[in-house]
């Protein structure tokens, strides 16, 4: 007898975790807590659908690009559980970095090699302080992408404190500018597409126009602030 589309597409449990690559254990876990939705019963056995399949994928690359579990339970709570998998997917595309971020944890010896010599505690808090590691509660030190920039930096002779400072204003003004961006996307690109009902047809369309944005506004940033910089030196020159 051939078997329905709807139970073709459905999974055992064992199945859904060899699907998405975390553990039975794990999906029971986020189902106690209320991050996946109940399977639907077929005797004593659950069965788990393309939406469980898609909300996983979402949960793990939450988990993968940084986000606490708290804060996954409170993106995940706007996220009524019979969201499709359509939209769950769009979900990914809006939480997708703007930037490759290569995040990896390595102990203090570890660091040591890659970096061709000992650090002491107050190199490493320069290199904090720089945005390249960030030092954890273990002791462990988490690298941000490459280590030698922020080397290059520290043995470039300028005062620490002075690279601590320029960080810093980095670091606010960046923020303002990402938090007034993200408004902007709000206003102009997702709030249209939430009053027009989330049509279907215009998901995947604006998937994509996300994907495309962000590398042309991560330029546009970097070009406005080499332009800007241009502007000052010939200000106080002249």
């Amino acid at each position: 007898m051939a078997v329905p589309p709807k139970e073709q597409a459905e999974l055992t449990i064992d199945q859904l975790a060899e699907r998405t690559g975390i553990s039975v254990r794990t999906i029971r876990f986020y189902a106690g807590r209320g991050l996946v939705g109940p399977p639907r019963l077929r005797g004593r056995t659950g069965l788990y659908g393309p939406a469980h399949v898609a909300r996983l994928d979402l949960i793990g690359e939450m988990s993968a690009l940084g986000f606490t579990l708290a804060a996954i339970e409170r993106h995940l709570e706007r996220v009524p559980h019979d969201t499709g998998p359509e939209d769950l997917a769009l979900q990914r595309a809006l939480l997708a970095p703007w930037v490759p971020e290569h995040l990896e944890d390595v102990d203090r010896a570890e660091l040591d090699r890659r970096a061709g010599r000992a650090l002491d505690d107050a190199a490493v808090a320069d290199l904090e302080a720089l945005g390249v590691v960030e030092v954890l509660d273990d002791g462990t030190v988490r690298l941000h992408g490459a280590l030698g920039p922020g080397l290059d930096m520290l043995d470039s002779g300028l005062p620490p404190e002075l690279l601590r400072d320029s960080q810093e204003l980095i670091a606010k003004h960046t923020s303002a500018l990402a938090e007034d961006l993200m408004a902007l996307f709000q206003r102009q690109i997702l709030q249209p597409y939430r009053d027009a009902g989330r049509p279907a047809a215009q998901r995947a369309r604006l998937a994509e126009t996300l994907a495309r944005l962000k590398p042309i506004t991560v330029q546009g940033v970097v070009a406005a602030f080499g332009r800007a910089v241009n502007r000052t030196i010939r200000d106080r020159v002249g």
